[in-house]
């Protein structure tokens, strides 16, 4: 079975070596390359064909964001995972990257005692997203430079055909709230989303982006300022309004709870769950509690099966389902483990679930 090229890029001769030793202590892995900036980068990746480009952000002559704009210009659709910062300036340079057509995000180890300790940080968090993004099995293998790399599967298992949607439409019932979870892929599919709105929604949308703390700040503040909608990262204390959507902040798992004036936030710092915090199905289960089924729940592209048991509970209670369609999304892994688990309602691309989302919660209203 061939193994993952990866072509490292940094600047820094220290960040290189870590990243190179970590990901040839993998067998699966095979680092073909390292380039010093993001000029040289280009050169390597017409010579080398990588699967996969692992990119710095702040380099000398050409920077990540820059690299990454010139290679999704040259045609270049092999993933590219950012290596960045845990800072508010390395969260924007992040969300700047992504925009420009970067995959996916690590953040580099800090306050780590040792080389090993680093290294096991490193390799926890960036091989997982090295094998969602890019399948052992590869159909054909690449074209140079990576233009024909198969979007990745995630955790979810790989059906046998095209999946059906298996789970008639429930009976139409109030919309009082849509709840949303993504992973990997999600930024930039909240974005459009969220801009695909024509208007706000009558209803209050809840989400879960698995992202660091920091990171969730800058990204609420950015989808603010995309749509028709109101985007703020939850405190926990807030009283849901309609209109406005609501970013788990990154390290706290977000809960919904009855209170005197409505329906509120919370956070918590329990233990995380399918290993991520905040969590999808913490907090879709929480919503159950205190909207019964009348819910809408939508699950973007991302790693794992994080809100497919939270799927299982909203579907029970009689809310509805809309995911991510496979080709659409960079990671079939969250949306795709509620599908092939037979809870989708509908299965649909990226860009009409919006309009999807919009004609839900109004006919909902409506009945």
């Amino acid at each position: 079975m061939a193994r993952i090229r990866v072509l490292v890029v940094d600047d820094s001769v220290v960040i290189r070596r870590l990243l190179t030793d970590s990901l040839r202590a993998d067998p699966a892995i095979e680092v073909v390359g390292i380039a010093a900036n993001g000029q040289l980068a280009q050169a390597k990746i017409a010579q080398l064909a990588p699967d996969l480009v692992t990119m710095d952000i702040e380099m000398p002559v050409m920077n990540g964001i820059e690299a990454v704009r010139a290679l999704r210009a040259a045609g270049h659709r092999m993933p590219v995972i950012m290596f960045s910062t845990l800072t508010e300036r390395g969260a924007a340079a992040t969300l700047d990257a992504l925009a420009a057509g970067a995959t996916d995000y690590v953040t580099k180890p800090s306050n780590v005692g040792s080389l090993t300790e680093a290294l096991a940080r490193v390799a926890a968090e960036l091989l997982p997203r090295i094998k969602a993004l890019v399948p052992h099995a590869r159909p054909g293998g690449t074209s140079p430079g990576g233009r024909s790399a198969p979007r990745a599967r995630g955790a979810a298992p790989r059906p046998a055909g095209p999946v059906a949607i298996t789970r008639p439409r429930p009976a139409r019932r109030n919309v009082r709230a849509v709840v949303l979870g993504s992973s990997t892929g999600g930024p930039e599919a909240l974005s459009r989303v969220l801009r695909g709105l024509t208007e706000p929604l009558p209803v209050p949308m809840v989400v879960v982006q698995h992202m660091p703390p920091v990171f969730t700040k800058q990204l609420a503040a950015r989808l603010d300022r995309l749509g028709p909608s109101t985007v703020v990262e939850a405190t926990g204390e807030e009283v849901l309004r309609p209109g406005t959507v609501y970013i788990a902040p990154g390290d706290l798992h977000l809960e919904l709870a009855k209170g005197p004036a409505g329906i509120r936030t919370r956070t918590t710092t329990d233990p995380p769950v399918n290993f991520c915090r905040p969590s999808v199905d913490v907090m879709f289960r929480s919503a159950v509690a205190v909207f019964g089924g009348d819910l809408l729940a939508v699950v973007l592209t991302g790693m794992g099966s994080d809100g497919r048991t939270g799927c299982e509970g909203l579907v029970r209670a009689g809310g509805s389902v809309i995911v991510q369609d496979e080709q659409s999304s960079v990671v079939w892994g969250m949306p795709g483990s509620v599908a092939t688990a037979g809870l989708a309602h509908q299965i649909l691309p990226l860009d009409e679930i919006a309009s999807a989302t919009a004609r839900a919660v109004a006919a909902g209203r409506a009945a």
